[in-house]
């Protein structure tokens, strides 16, 4: 073996949704918004100045900042901005997990936390989720180096509310929370007005999912000074830059068009109650869900075998081969169009068992 290859970081990535080079495919698999961006966002994207684009942005994004910080009710000074939420969270664990303590986090949940621990080198704990997989806030009293938790969690798409989040805090005083509300607007409910009682507290989020703008990677925490202003010296320590242009030309646009928003949202959540109720009728077991996935099982059926079932029929979903979780999936909320193709095939499936 050449002597230099010895020193090449080996580490197992982060695996997203299959991304199929089918055009016809219903996509299920991947959170993303099945309506298209705000029509003011997309009218920002047309009118950009491209020829500005011979220029850094705007270092740090103050003019997007203040406009998130208005919209929560926020100070410019609490709003920090990053290439997605996946950039945020990852400098915020560069941040904040500094002790020789495990940071804490569920045993089912998002997994890209483990893969960050694995390359910035942070010891960390998983506290298994309870039968009917709920966080358990008593699990993470204790002392530990921080916690990380989404809310709504991914993939079970349970959402916790105030108490919940008070509870976590209660015990936690001598480390950073960090809560990932990638999915929040989904559940109607945001913890953000308790970072201006808890000064260790971190609430990041997304304009992937509810603002349809995955493909411009814009991604947000919100905190105290104390904190931010933390985040913004890593930031500049590894890239001054990190929300483009465009980004936050777009991202304006859509903070301020409420009204189509909301409308979004509520389609959204119509049909997930639509797609659930059925689902539920048809045998299967949904849990309550605050984001715009379902994670669904049904005793008896094996969900792989579905899965690949109706990936054959150009409907994709997501399966996860892991412990506890093996015999669910999560399904995207797409249109209603989409859901009446998915539930076909699924009855379809059903019928030929």
């Amino acid at each position: 073996m050449n002597e230099w290859k010895k020193n090449l970081r080996n580490i197992e990535p982060y695996v997203p949704g299959e991304q199929s080079k089918d055009t016809d495919i219903v996509k299920l698999n991947a959170n993303e918004n099945p309506y298209p961006p705000s029509p003011k966002a997309i009218e920002a994207i047309k009118s950009f100045p491209a020829e500005t684009l011979r220029l850094y942005p705007h270092a740090d994004a103050t003019p997007l900042k203040k406009a998130i910080a208005d919209y929560y009710g926020v100070g410019v000074e609490n709003v920090f901005l990053g290439n997605g939420s996946d950039d945020v969270i990852a400098l915020s664990f560069q941040a904040f997990f500094n002790s020789e303590l495990p940071i804490l986090y569920p045993d089912i949940t998002y997994s890209f936390y483990p893969v960050w621990c694995r390359l910035f080198d942070i010891p960390y704990e998983t506290k298994p989720l309870g039968a009917d997989f709920r966080i358990n806030p008593d699990d993470y009293r204790g002392k530990n180096g921080g916690v990380i938790i989404p809310n709504p969690n991914a993939p079970t798409s349970i959402c916790e509310g105030d108490a919940f989040i008070k509870k976590l805090m209660e015990y936690n005083g001598g480390s950073v929370v960090i809560i990932d509300e990638a999915y929040a607007d989904f559940s109607r409910y945001s913890c953000v007005k308790l970072t201006k009682e808890y000064e260790n507290l971190l609430v990041t989020g997304t304009f992937s999912k509810s603002r349809s703008l995955a493909g411009l990677r814009i991604g947000f925490a919100i905190g105290s000074k104390a904190l931010i202003s933390v985040l913004e010296a890593v930031k500049n320590s590894y890239n001054s830059y990190t929300v483009d242009a465009l980004s936050i030309a777009a991202g304006i646009a859509s903070v301020k068009d409420t009204e189509y928003f909301n409308a979004t949202i509520d389609r959204i959540i119509n049909t997930r109650t639509r797609l659930t109720d059925e689902l539920r009728t048809l045998g299967f077991t949904v849990l309550d869900s605050g984001a715009n996935f379902i994670f669904a099982t049904y005793e008896g059926r094996n969900m792989r075998d579905m899965f690949e079932y109706l990936k054959t029929k150009k409907v994709f979903i997501r399966y996860f081969n892991l412990p506890r979780i093996d015999n669910y999936v999560r399904i995207t909320v797409g249109t209603d169009e989409e859901t009446d193709t998915l539930l076909r095939e699924i009855k379809n499936y059903l019928g030929g068992k």
